[in-house]
């Protein structure tokens, strides 16, 4: 009767205690954290490039590896420089004045490490028009590795 009365009450302290938090999840996230705030700045510092009309500062956030990819709605390049010429025919760089390129802005959707020294970064794009334009926007999965001079995007798949 006595060993009841103890299985009874342990139950109820059971259903009374939360569960806690798995120790991988909260691990990760710690583990993260440094990682997406590093990843962010550079994103920030980027679109700063090309909403000042600084086409080199705007492409440092790429490595200069020659397998560094992008994708997009013309297909699939191969490093910095066809990069460069892309947005170079895409985009008015004549001026430091954003009012045909739009003025470039991020938005955090996701982000996972991928290992040490790799990370997988989701996120919104919007270019915004002084004139009122209706904003372009978009997805964008980014693939970071950590190079010596700081987080270098090695693949962009953008739409």
């Amino acid at each position: 009767m006595r060993f009841a009365f103890f299985l009874a009450g342990a139950a109820a302290l059971a259903a009374c205690t939360p569960e806690p938090e798995p120790v991988e999840a909260a691990t990760a996230d710690r583990v993260a954290a440094p990682q997406v705030s590093a990843i962010e700045a550079v994103m920030e510092d980027s679109a700063a490039g090309w909403n000042e009309g600084d086409m080199d500062r705007f492409l440092a956030i790429y490595s200069d590896a020659p397998e560094t990819s992008f994708v997009g709605s013309g297909g699939l390049m191969r490093g910095k420089a066809a990069m460069e010429e892309r947005y170079r025919e895409a985009y008015d760089w004549s001026q430091p004045d954003p009012a045909e390129r739009g003025v470039l802005s991020f938005e955090t959707e996701d982000f996972r490490p991928l290992g040490d020294g790799h990370a997988l970064y989701i996120g919104r794009y919007i270019l915004t028009y002084p004139d009122g334009r209706e904003p372009a926007t978009g997805f964008t999965s980014l693939i970071f590795a950590r190079e010596d001079d700081g987080w270098k995007i090695v693949a962009d798949h953008s739409s």
